[in-house]
């Protein structure tokens, strides 16, 4: 075998040539879209009216989760996130933790994602589409993550004017009304709890940009700014398209609708464009999704986590090439085979442990202020159990396989 096959050679190193704008595009990237065209509706569904202010809980959760993130990139700047913070901070097997669940909630995603770009395209066959976005954005990643960026950027462009068309349209509509996000009959703390739990999968990409922590340039510099960055243009786009969008359908209406922000632009030129947009968002965040993934992997193989032929990195693209091949593989197969309409709520549970883990990890760092990682570690609690329990339930039991697997492999290496 040459060298990128045998792990017992050193391999190729990434490359650190993302600048704080590079990393501030590839997080928006990674958020704007999935909530927008997916989560509303779910949303609606636990919270009615309550929807913003569960989207308020899910952003503060957020900020405190980013600042965790952030502090601990900048101290270790290597692929991974959560996964090799918790190795760090915390031991082998909480860091174990993060990684597992964060590739199966995010696997999950990545379907999911698939099977809404599809649904938009051709929704009689939602699979087809969705089966061939997911072969495309694989090759791109694997031919190096300059190249992913470009198309990132392209894709964050058209996605903010899509929405901008959604929100412009639905104000014309005439269907809006304040009643429709003051009327608060019916809300429950339960309700909003599991809405921002929900929300929270919009949220979650910006642990993308710490994933990329070995190919960003200063990253005790440029991550700890790139992740606040992000996360505000989201919170306040997500703020005004969820105003509108609740103002002009009503939460009965919202919680009904697959298709919210086609929905809510009502006149044809809007939907027929909200439309595309909403291909355009899902197919940008199924590609910053897959390429964060891989990095994990590539992280968790070279530990001997996960079977080591997955840690080369192609000598040519220095891209984690096998780890992006068999996650492009798994995500083809469940997008085939399964209807993963729920999967939001269990991709939420699993990133949600991960970022646990992180806030974890980050209170125990030296001169690191631990109140607002207690905080974080208590609000991903909070928003993890009150998820519906099918997907509390499922998340568990996955996570534990993963941990059962690793326990019987190391008994085997002694």
């Amino acid at each position: 075998m040459g060298g990128c096959d045998n792990p017992s050679v050193a391999q190729p190193a990434l490359l650190r040539r993302l600048g704080t704008a590079d990393a501030v595009v590839v997080g928006l990237g990674a958020m704007l879209g999935a909530g927008v065209f997916a989560v509303f509706g779910p949303a609606a569904q636990a919270a009615g009216a309550g929807l913003l202010a569960a989207l308020g809980i899910a952003a503060v959760v957020s900020y405190l989760n980013a600042r965790s993130s952030a502090a601990l990139a900048a101290t270790y700047p290597e692929s991974g996130g959560s996964y090799v913070y918790g190795r760090r901070r915390l031991g082998p097997i909480w860091g174990f933790l993060a990684g597992w669940g964060f590739i199966i909630g995010k696997t999950a995603s990545c379907a999911a994602m698939a099977l809404n770009f599809g649904a938009y395209v051709w929704p009689d066959q939602s699979w087809l589409p969705a089966a061939v976005a997911v072969t495309a954005l694989t090759a791109v990643n694997c031919f190096g993550v300059t190249k992913t960026l470009a198309l990132t950027r392209a894709l964050v462009v058209l996605t903010l004017v899509a929405l901008t068309v959604a929100v412009v349209a639905a104000l014309a509509s005439g269907t809006t009304t304040a009643s429709n996000v003051t009327d608060w009959s019916g809300v429950s703390a339960l309700g909003v709890l599991q809405a921002a739990g929900l929300l929270f999968f919009a949220f979650a990409g910006y642990a993308r940009i710490a994933t990329l922590g070995e190919e960003v340039r200063d990253p005790q510099r440029t991550i700890p700014r790139a992740i606040p960055l992000a996360l505000g243009v989201v919170v306040v786009v997500y703020a005004v398209v969820g105003t509108v969008v609740l103002a002009a359908l009503g939460p009965d209406v919202l919680a009904g609708s697959a298709a919210t922000l086609a929905d809510a632009a009502v006149v044809t030129w809007g939907e027929v464009l909200v439309r595309i947009g909403a291909a355009v968002a899902s197919a940008g965040v199924l590609l910053s999704l897959m390429a964060g993934i891989g990095r994990t992997t590539l992280a968790m193989a070279r530990d001997g986590e996960l079977p080591r032929v997955l840690a080369a990195v192609h000598p040519r693209f220095r891209v984690p090439h096998r780890a992006e091949l068999v996650l492009g593989g798994v995500v083809l197969a469940v997008v085939l085979l399964f209807d993963l309409r729920g999967a939001i709520a269990f991709s939420s549970f699993a990133v949600l442990v991960y970022y646990g883990v992180a806030n974890a990890s980050a209170y125990t760092l030296p001169g690191h202020s631990r109140a607002p990682a207690a905080l974080g570690l208590l609000g991903c609690a909070v928003l993890a159990f009150t998820l519906p329990v099918a997907a509390v339930v499922t998340g568990c039991a996955l996570l534990a396989v993963g941990l059962l697997r690793r326990s019987v492999l190391a008994r085997r290496r002694t």
